[in-house]
């Protein structure tokens, strides 16, 4: 790791070392954003529980009414939408996955298109939590600022990818969250010191758990099944090696989560914009996730959305007909519908563990509420550090690969001078 880091601050790899600090940069642009509060808003969302995981993945933008408030997640919401779509629901979207590199830059802009849409709807919904009693035209132009900064957030994301390390979408959520950490533990132990002996030990309960969902988390992330593949007419001993299919343990990642908070919440920002009749308390007792009857809803839907989202991704049977187009088999398992159940069965198996261990981390939040005494800007975020571990290895991996491929071609320069 240290020779990795001592490589990328080597003179020769200068380029490398730019579009770490222009990521860098573009992320403290994100973190100057979201403390820019939009003008003349009341800034009051208590009434929506499901605010922190929103706050969470915008770095506080969302709590504060920033022009960031929305910040990815309506083009996370587009994202999962138009994937829904592609599979062959709309045939149109449907021929354009298939079409390589061309449908997927259409997919793309698509994708972007309705982001945007979903945006707006978003931002004026969420406007009547923030402004309270206030005109269409309060409305209006609060959702085109916000409409407006979740574009901005999208182009950021664009650059980061384009001139920087990593995916750009995908470090702005995974810098939202890590930039309330700090806060978070200073607010804990300015609480806990407090209380003496027994708050410090209680402080260092807090971290000694954190750790020890991280180191979780990177374990669940790692851990994989490898499904052996043959070839006809090849020899594994001559390859030297064996192909396998890797299956992740969650391969959701925590798509499920956020779709589940998502339709959680649509009843609680309906709530907030009618406020008349018995609808609102009827959300406020049943369809909040700190009830009983709200919190068995959201474990289902995330168990449910972990099975539809990994096998929408996955596709036995796609799997199983390229196996059989490029003379592929799994060790005695006859190909055709026998290797479609095989996959099956062992999606099922894994998915229930993964989907159990999302689950719990999800639950962590509202069970460490429940039982603490802490304020609610203090809280284990399980789902929150999953984000965070899943993008720091892939971008640690993309750096890495890097790395070692500007090696490769360095050592092929050195041999064909030799």
């Amino acid at each position: 790791m240290f020779a990795g880091v001592k490589q990328i601050f080597n003179s020769k790899n200068r380029d490398l070392l730019k579009r770490i600090l222009f990521t860098l940069a573009a992320l403290f642009v994100f973190k100057i954003g979201t403390s820019i509060v939009v003008p003349g808003v009341h800034v009051d969302p208590s009434g929506m529980t499901l605010v922190e995981i929103l706050d969470a993945m915008s770095g506080g933008a969302f709590a504060n009414a920033s022009i960031f408030a929305l910040g990815v997640t309506p083009y996370i919401s587009a994202q999962i939408i138009i994937q829904l779509l592609c599979a062959d629901i709309v045939p149109y979207l449907a021929e354009l996955s298939k079409q390589g590199g061309v449908g997927r830059r259409k997919l793309n802009q698509i994708t972007r298109i309705t982001g945007i849409v979903l945006a707006f709807l978003q931002g004026y919904l969420y406007s009547y939590a923030y402004i309270g009693s206030g005109t269409p035209m309060d409305y209006m132009m609060y959702s085109l600022i916000l409409t407006a900064g979740t574009a901005l957030v999208m182009w950021i994301g664009d650059q980061i990818t384009a001139k920087g390390i990593g995916n750009g979408m995908s470090l702005i959520i995974m810098a939202g969250i890590i930039s309330v950490l700090p806060g978070m533990f200073i607010n804990l132990w300015k609480e806990l010191f407090a209380k003496g002996f027994i708050g410090i030990a209680m402080f260092i309960l807090f971290v000694v758990i954190f750790i020890a969902i991280i180191v979780g988390v990177i374990y669940v992330e790692s851990a994989e099944r490898r499904i052996p593949i043959q070839y006809a007419n090849k020899s594994t001993s001559v390859l030297g090696k064996q192909n396998y299919i890797p299956f992740k343990l969650n391969s959701a990642g925590v798509i499920p989560v956020i779709f589940a908070s998502a339709l959680l919440s649509i009843p609680q920002i309906l709530a907030s914009v009618i406020k008349k009749g018995g609808f609102a308390p009827f959300v406020q007792k049943y369809l909040n996730y700190r009830t009983g009857t709200g919190l068995i809803l959201y474990i289902i839907l995330i168990l449910a959305f972990s099975y539809f989202y990994t096998f929408m991704q996955l596709k036995p049977k796609e799997l199983s007909d390229n196996l059989n187009k490029n003379g592929g088999y799994i060790p005695g398992i006859r190909p055709g519908k026998e290797t479609v159940d095989y996959v099956n069965t062992v999606l099922k198996r894994i998915t229930i563990v993964g989907a159990t261990f999302l689950t719990v981390l999800a639950i962590l939040p509202i069970a460490f509420d429940r039982f603490s005494n802490l304020t609610t800007s203090i809280s284990i975020s399980g789902t929150g550090l999953l984000i965070v571990v899943g993008v720091a290895l892939e971008t640690y991996k993309q750096l890495e690969s890097q790395l070692l491929s500007r090696s490769y071609v360095k050592g092929r320069k050195g041999i064909r001078r030799g």
